[in-house]
């Protein structure tokens, strides 16, 4: 008998390359923004699409869903960040920023969300922390970086501290009371593009130019397992289910319409974690691959690529009953 295949839904909802892919906690919503100025909410079992946040001006680079799923952050090139109404798409507040913003995410209990701003029109690279309640936004604080141009800044355990990466290939760790940095490791030799906590954030997977990936361990910073993949890493993501690692990468954007390109270098291709070996690969995107997302159920996953694709990848049954 003929081993099923795993079928995915490709999702055309995005005009430009898509920059992120998200789910809410319970993993049934799946939210989408790309390099056009609309995020759009689709349903995560059957990829229908439910509908778009209209508002922004410029590219949407990332976005975060709080724990009930009522509120969405999203943060764009256009300088702002806007908060929505999760269920009727209206825009509920706008921050404007100095520079774009690249990042944005809610911490732990959604008392406060940071915002990342890039290190372009003269301006210096900013962490801004801002406490939220219905009605009413202040600054809480912000940590200033200057001469480093970062791609991610998300909240460590407990929110007691900020996870950097950026374009050095440095992870650091900042105290959010003091706002001094505490921790820094450099082992990538190439920018690191992102990195994803594991669903209790003991480790985060990086995923570098460099070619590889490496899982950190949260606390100490010391890199457990190095996973590589001979072309760049745009994207990685941890299951929450299985001891995996899903990649993605290939050329840059740049780079694919200079040299001989096939597809099978956008393949995502599934490591061990703790092996690190190669386990199997899936074949999809027609360009590289952006980012990257295990469901919270660890029975899906999703990826966004440069061809404006979103491909939902729900598991056959005998992924669950084959044994490590």
């Amino acid at each position: 008998t003929r081993q099923p295949t795993m079928r995915p839904l490709a999702l055309k909802g995005h005009e430009r390359p898509i920059t992120l892919v998200k789910f809410n906690r319970e993993g049934d919503l799946l939210f989408s923004c790309s390099r056009d100025t609309r995020p759009v909410l689709w349903y995560a079992s059957n990829g229908e699409r439910i509908g778009s946040y209209i508002g922004h001006n410029g590219s949407v680079i990332s976005c975060d869903v709080n724990y009930d799923s009522t509120i969405l952050l999203t943060a764009s090139a256009d300088t702002s960040v806007k908060i929505w109404d999760v269920e009727t798409g209206k825009e509920k507040y706008s921050i404007s920023h100095k520079a774009p913003v690249r990042w944005v995410e809610f911490a732990e209990g959604d008392k406060q969300f940071l915002t990342l701003t890039d290190a372009v029109m003269g301006q210096t690279t900013t962490i801004l922390i801002y406490n939220y309640e219905p009605g009413r936004m202040t600054v809480a604080g912000e940590i200033t970086l200057p001469g480093i141009r970062l791609s991610q800044a998300s909240w460590g355990p407990l929110n007691k501290t900020i996870i950097t990466a950026g374009e050095d290939g440095a992870v650091r760790v900042y105290d959010v009371d003091t706002k001094k940095m505490i921790q820094e490791s450099k082992e990538h030799t190439k920018p690191i593009v992102r990195f994803t906590f594991d669903k209790f954030k003991f480790t985060f997977v990086t995923s570098s130019k460099d070619c590889t990936s490496r899982l950190y361990d949260t606390k100490t910073l010391q890199v457990l397992k190095v996973y590589d993949t001979g072309r760049p890493v745009n994207a990685a993501s941890i299951s929450p289910l299985k001891d995996h690692i899903v990649l993605g990468g290939g050329q840059s954007a740049e780079a694919v319409t200079t040299s001989r390109a096939d597809s099978s270098q956008f393949r995502l291709r599934f490591f061990h974690k703790i092996f690190a070996e190669e386990l199997g690969s899936v074949q999809g995107h027609f360009g590289p691959v952006n980012t990257l997302a295990f469901s919270p159920d660890g029975r899906s996953f999703v990826s966004g690529g440069e061809d404006g694709y979103v491909r939902i990848h729900h598991f056959d049954p005998s992924y669950f009953t084959e044994e490590e």
